[in-house]
């Protein structure tokens, strides 16, 4: 799982080559990469990125999926929020092609023996579990009907939490906008987790900090990885991991990883072929991997 990108193009490159890939770029047969949305923005590489990242979901689409960030949803008219920079209109093509298509996805739904794990951009809250999906137990039909909602029901998709909300905290915000340690993170308390959680857009953890002992919100403590920039809550039921590095505008982090699923994992078959635009009410259904 790789986090938030946020327009560095040569340090997702660097971690790229160092999960495997070859001098071409060319990933590994048995690698799957997850990338968390927020490709873009930020840095000053966000056209390169969609470039590469499209290079990707066109010759190796068993290898790569990508889902939707709320950067990426700025052109797709999922949400709308102020910026300074734009895609080029030919990027800002690409991204909705990707949508459109089936190339970007809302959610994945990841199964294991022991733990599963639903990876979203910004996490499943937990009223938004229980109040809009209905409280699913199966990480599959979580993962569904946020695929349904992204394709049918944006802008409930899109419920904005307090970074879009007038610093109002909502503990139901959407998979897009959640914050993780003000939202996410208490919106599961006194909630069992039905699975375990990845995700990206935010952390519990200010990075450009040297401070290991920051607890969240919700007073459960949070295990740091300061090296991969990774962080992970123990709740009942199972494990919120955060992957987002925090990529500052000017400079990527200096270290940070991709997040490895415990086992390899093993992808299906592409749901739709690059450039196949869906019929209406046939819009794909989110990948899902077994570990």
């Amino acid at each position: 799982m790789i986090g938030d990108v946020s327009g560095h193009l040569e340090t997702l490159r660097e971690e790229l080559r160092r999960l495997g890939a070859n001098a071409d770029g060319r990933l590994p047969d048995d690698l799957v990469v997850v990338q968390v949305g927020d490709l873009v923005h930020r840095g000053p590489d966000s056209d390169q990125i969609v470039e590469l990242v499209d290079d990707y979901l066109s010759d190796q689409p068993d290898n790569w999926i990508q889902l939707m960030g709320n950067h990426e949803a700025l052109y797709l008219g999922t949400t709308t929020f102020r910026w300074p920079q734009r895609l080029s209109p030919r990027s800002a093509r690409t991204v909705r092609r990707w949508f459109y298509t089936g190339a970007m996805i809302g959610a994945v739904a990841i199964h294991g023996t022991d733990e599963s794990f639903l990876v979203t951009h910004a996490g499943l809250t937990g009223r938004f579990w229980h109040d809009v999906l209905g409280g699913p137990a199966d990480v599959g039909a979580a993962a569904d009907r946020l695929a349904t909602l992204a394709t049918h029901k944006p802008a409930v998709y899109a419920r904005p939490g307090h970074l879009l909300g007038g610093n109002r905290l909502n503990l139901g915000a959407g998979p897009l906008w959640a914050a993780a340690s003000s939202e996410l993170l208490p919106s599961w308390r006194g909630i069992e987790l039905p699975f375990s959680q990845v995700h990206g857009h935010g952390s519990p953890i200010d990075w450009s900090c040297n401070d290991l002992s920051t607890r969240s919100p919700a007073h459960h403590p949070v295990l740091i990885d300061p090296v991969a920039k990774h962080t992970s809550v123990e709740l009942p039921g199972g494990r919120i991991i955060g992957v987002d590095p925090d990529h500052g505008r000017l400079h990527p982090r200096q270290r940070w990883q991709a997040w490895l699923a415990p086992d390899p994992i093993t992808a299906p078959d592409p749901i739709t072929a690059p450039g196949q635009i869906p019929a209406p009410g046939q819009i794909p259904a989110p990948a899902r991997f077994t570990i």
